[in-house]
C-alpha cells in the first residue's frame, strides 16, 4: 500500500528546501573564495589604471592642448599598442591557469619566459609607431599643433610600452597562483609614489610635460621590479625553476595562441580608439577630445566608483582633470551615455574573462569584428555625422555594438558544454607538459662530446 500523498508532498518539499539551502551555501562559499582572489586584483587594476588618470589630471592643468595631445597618445597610440600586448599576454593567462589547475607547476615558469620572448619581439616591431607619432596623427587628419605635442609625449612614453610587458605577464603569472597580495601592495606604493612625484615635478618645480611622463614611467616600472624580484628570488619556488632554454622551444603554439588572444582584445580596445579618432575630425576638436578622454578615463573606474556617485558628480568631477569650463560642460553633457557605458561594462568584462579562461580567443575575435566593426561603428558614424549628433551619436553607436557583443557572449556562455571544455584544457596541458618533459630528458641523456 502506498504512503500518504500529503506525507510524500511534505518530504518532497523538505528535500527541495535542503537542495536550495545547499545551493545557497555553495554559492556563498564560492563567493568568499572568489573575493579572496578578486579583491586584491580589483585594487591592483584600480591603482594601475589610476596612474594614467593621475597623469591626465596633472597634464590637464598644464594646458588644454597638452591634455588633448595626451588623450590622443594614450587613448589612440598607447591603447593600440596596449591592445596588442595585453591581448597577447592573455594567452599566458589561459596557459598558466590551466597548468596550475592540472598541477603542472614547473611549466608555468617556462610559459612565462616564452611569453616574454614573444611580447618583447612584438614591442620592438611596434617601436616605430612611437618614433613617427607626429606624421601618423597628421596623416589621420588630426590637428597639426596637437599632433606636434603628441609626438613629444610618445617619445617620452617608450619605456612605458616595455613596462606593460613585464606588468601584464608577471601579474598573470602570480594571479594564476592566487598570489595577489604582493601585487596589490606594490600597486598601492606605486600610485602614492606617482601622486607625490607628479606634484613635485609638474606643480612645484613646474618642469612641464616631459616630467609628467617620466613620473608615469617610474610609477609603472617600480612595481615591475618588485614583481620580478618576487618571482625569480624564491617566493615562487614551485612554479619558477630559473631561466631555461626550454623557453625558446615550441614557441609557435604560444605565438598562435597569443595572436588569437591579441586579436580578441585589440578589436575590443581599439573600439574606443576609433571613437577618439572620429571625434578628432569634428568641429571644436580640442574640447571634444578633452571631454571624451575624461569620460573614457572615468569609465575605466566604473567597477570601483558607484553609479550614484557618478550621476551626482557629473561635470564637477571633470574639474579634477581640467580647469576649462567648456570642457567640463561637455563632460556633463556626455554623462548619461557614460552611465549606460558603466552599466554595460559591469557585465562584458566578466564574459571576456570566461572566454580567456576557456581559450576561446579566436571565437571572440570574430564576435568582436561583427558586433563592433560591422554594427557599432557604422551606426555611430550615421548618428554622429549624418544625423549630426556629433560625439554623442558616435558614442551611442559604440554602446549599441557593446550591447550586441554582450548579448552574443552571454548566449555562447549559456550554451557551452563545460565538461567538454575541461577535457580540452586537460588535453592541452598534458600535451604541452609532455613536450617540456621530453625536451628536458633529451638534454639530460645527451652524452658530452
Amino acid at each position: 500500500m502506498e504512503g500518504d500523498p500529503k506525507q510524500k508532498l511534505l518530504i518532497t518539499k523538505e528535500s527541495s528546501s535542503e537542495e536550495e539551502l545547499t545551493l545557497v551555501k555553495r554559492v556563498w562559499e564560492e563567493s568568499k573564495l572568489m573575493w579572496v582572489v578578486a579583491a586584491p586584483g580589483i585594487f591592483t587594476r584600480f591603482s594601475t589604471f589610476g596612474i594614467n588618470v593621475i597623469t591626465q589630471a596633472f597634464v590637464g592643468h598644464i594646458g588644454s592642448r597638452e591634455l588633448a595631445a595626451f588623450a590622443l597618445v594614450y587613448t589612440v597610440l598607447v591603447r593600440f599598442v596596449n591592445g596588442i600586448l595585453l591581448g597577447m599576454a592573455t594567452a599566458l593567462s589561459t596557459l598558466c591557469g590551466q597548468a596550475f589547475g592540472a598541477k603542472e607547476y614547473g611549466m608555468m615558469g617556462v610559459y612565462l619566459q616564452r611569453s616574454w620572448i614573444v611580447l618583447f619581439l612584438t614591442a620592438f616591431i611596434l617601436l616605430p609607431l612611437f618614433i613617427f607619432t607626429r606624421p601618423i596623427f597628421i596623416l589621420l587628419g588630426q590637428d597639426e599643433s596637437i599632433a606636434e605635442v603628441a609626438g613629444t609625449i610618445s617619445l617620452w612614453s617608450i619605456p612605458i610600452m616595455f613596462a606593460f610587458i613585464v606588468s601584464f605577464t608577471c601579474q598573470t603569472f602570480l594571479q594564476s597562483q592566487s598570489k595577489n597580495v604582493i601585487i596589490a601592495f606594490l600597486a598601492a606604493f606605486s600610485i602614492i609614489f606617482h601622486v607625490c612625484l607628479s606634484w613635485l615635478l609638474v606643480i612645484k618645480l613646474n618642469l612641464g610635460l616631459p616630467s609628467a611622463i617620466v613620473a608615469t614611467s617610474l610609477a609603472y616600472w617600480i612595481p615591475n621590479i618588485g614583481q620580478l624580484i618576487f618571482v625569480t628570488c624564491g617566493w615562487c619556488h614551485e612554479t619558477w625553476k630559473g631561466f631555461s632554454f626550454l623557453a625558446f622551444r615550441e614557441l609557435w603554439p604560444v605565438v598562435k595562441l597569443s595572436l588569437s588572444a591579441g586579436a580578441m582584445l585589440c578589436l575590443e580596445l581599439w573600439y574606443n580608439t576609433i571613437l577618439v579618432l572620429l571625434t578628432g575630425n569634428m568641429k571644436n576638436a580640442e574640447v571634444e577630445i578633452d571631454a571624451l578622454s575624461i569620460c573614457l578615463n572615468i569609465n575605466g573606474w566604473e567597477m570601483m566608483i558607484s553609479l550614484g556617485f557618478m550621476a551626482a558628480a557629473r561635470e564637477r568631477l571633470a574639474y579634477i582633470f581640467t580647469s576649462n569650463k567648456e570642457v567640463a560642460d561637455a563632460v556633463g553633457d556626455l554623462s548619461p551615455l557614460l552611465s549606460i557605458s558603466i552599466l554595460l561594462n559591469s557585465v562584458q568584462p566578466v564574459l571576456s574573462g570566461v572566454a580567456i579562461g576557456a581559450g576561446w580567443q579566436s571565437i571572440v575575435a570574430y564576435v568582436n569584428i561583427g558586433c563592433y566593426y560591422v554594427v557599432g561603428i557604422p551606426v555611430g558614424i550615421v548618428l554622429g555625422k549624418v544625423i549630426d549628433l556629433q560625439v554623442k551619436g558616435i558614442w551611442i553607436g559604440m554602446l549599441f555594438g557593446t550591447f550586441v557583443q554582450t548579448l552574443v557572449l552571454t548566449i555562447i556562455t549559456y550554451k557551452t558544454n563545460w565538461d567538454e571544455q575541461v577535457n580540452i584544457a586537460r588535453n592541452r596541458v598534458n600535451r604541452w607538459s609532455k613536450m617540456g618533459n621530453s625536451d628536458q630528458e633529451t638534454k639530460i641523456n645527451t652524452p658530452d662530446d
